[in-house]
């Protein structure tokens, strides 16, 4: 079996700093889906080495709002578990001259890229610390300086054939040399990435477009450590109505704020994946049948703007479709269950905007209630009413029946009915309603038996 034939493995690699956002979803969700579409493996790996921003409880969220969205990695990785690999990676760079100690500090670094950008000149990195003999580097350290570490690049022409944009390339002279472990000691992602994809052998790898310069970098990085890079894909970014980017510290585009509005999961992973490609965001029956779709060919290079109301749109048709048995434990919860359980989703659900509301509507038809109205009116409505059972047939049979014995007619005859039998003014059809209600349970709504 030959590299090109072999299973993929994908990785997702969110750091567990926020809760996850539409935008890192839909990364997530490419690449769980090419994996599961390929008869490939998905990799959740955490970019958790910063220690003072990371936090569990981030991490637990993110595989709960994946676990929501139907995805179920095959492997969960840390690098925080992995420090040890990265200091052995670094010590190997150091020996081969192509990682080297720079003693300046975070203020007098941006010093240096102000002074650059006063003269025109791109912020890249002057090579002070490559320069530095070993008494001057000696002297820094005498001064209680801890050394950060970056990676000397080639300087030449990085090159590769993206997934999405085609042939790429980038000068890697233009680009700063990167950090690797900052003087606190902690690796940063661009570096401990790179021997993560190789130790657990990532074939692909699909991210946002704002890692395209990362790609050159973590090119040279593999080839440092002799090991043939992944194939790499660069789709486009979303950002909110407005042109903001996403964050995760800007909760109202977050998972779980879709989650607490009662959203179908399918709905927001239809249009989280479908937003920006050559594919209509259109209503599809599962995760399978979604990523049968997928191709990163399909994948728009052009940024695109993120509506939240598509996602409540689609839920809410996903919504009118669902069977009974893909809800019934849902329903269960809201305390819907028993033998009408089922005939009441079937009447009910082509009037709910998330399913959560069904829990009012049962309330509605399944206590005593009495919404009171014409007295009149409705005296005759139950003389007129048609014995039990009910079926579909009832309803027209009975407000024929009514109409003949009040002479009323259209709005004027049906929502004082409606209103008796639910007290709204909208809602689901009555003749789907009325076979849900005993026949005692219809004369008590229309006061038949306070008048008896």
């Amino acid at each position: 079996m030959t590299a090109d034939t072999m299973p993929p493995i994908y990785r997702f690699a969110p750091s567990p700093t926020g809760y996850l956002h539409i935008g890192n979803a839909r990364t997530a969700l490419w690449n769980a889906l090419l994996a599961k579409k390929r008869g490939g493996t998905f990799i959740l790996r955490f970019d958790d080495t910063d220690l003072e921003r990371s936090r569990p409880e981030y991490a637990e969220a993110i595989l709960e709002d994946l676990a929501w969205l139907g995805i179920t990695p095959d492997r969960v990785e840390h690098q925080s578990a992995r420090a040890d690999r990265y200091v052995a990676g670094l010590e190997e760079l150091k020996a081969r001259g192509l990682a080297y100690a720079c003693y300046e500090t975070p203020e007098e670094l941006e010093k240096k890229r102000k002074r650059l950008a006063a003269r025109g000149l791109p912020p890249v990195y002057d090579r002070a610390g490559l320069k530095l003999t070993a008494e001057e580097r000696a002297a820094l350290e005498a001064e209680g300086r801890k050394p950060h570490y970056r990676f000397k690049l080639s300087g030449n022409t990085a090159r590769w054939n993206d997934g999405v944009r085609g042939e790429s390339h980038i000068e890697t002279s233009s680009l700063s040399d990167p950090v690797l472990v900052r003087a606190d000691g902690t690796f940063l992602y661009t570096f401990a990435s790179v021997l993560d994809d190789i130790d657990m052998g990532v074939t692909d790898i699909l991210r946002g477009e704002d890692h395209v310069s990362n790609t050159a970098v973590q090119l040279e990085i593999f080839a440092a450590f002799h090991a043939a890079p992944p194939r790499f894909a660069h789709h486009n970014l979303i950002t909110t109505l407005s042109g903001e980017e996403m964050s995760k510290r800007k909760g109202t585009l977050s998972l779980r704020s879709f989650r607490e509005e009662g959203m179908d999961p399918l709905a927001v992973a239809l249009v989280a994946v479908l937003t920006g490609t050559a594919l209509p965001v259109k209503e599809v029956e599962s995760l399978e049948a979604l990523a049968a779709l997928l191709d990163e060919h399909i994948i728009s290079r052009a940024l695109t703007k993120f509506d939240p109301a598509e996602i409540r749109e689609l839920s809410t048709r996903l919504l009118h479709h669902k069977p009974y048995g893909a809800v019934a434990d849902r329903l269960a919860a809201l305390g819907i269950a028993g033998e009408k359980a089922e005939s009441f989703w079937l009447a009910l659900r082509g009037n709910l905007h998330t399913l959560e509301e069904a829990k009012d509507w049962w309330a509605i038809l399944f206590s005593q209630q009495h919404f009171g109205g014409d007295e009149a009116f409705l005296a005759a409505a139950a003389s007129a009413l048609p014995p039990a059972p009910f079926d579909e047939l009832s309803w027209p049979t009975w407000t024929k029946a009514v109409s003949a014995a009040t002479g009323r007619k259209g709005k004027e005859l049906f929502m004082p009915l409606r209103l008796a039998l639910t007290g709204r003014e909208h809602g689901p059809e009555l003749k789907a309603v009325l076979p849900l209600l005993s026949r005692d349970e219809v004369l008590a709504r229309l006061g038949s038996a306070r008048r008896s």
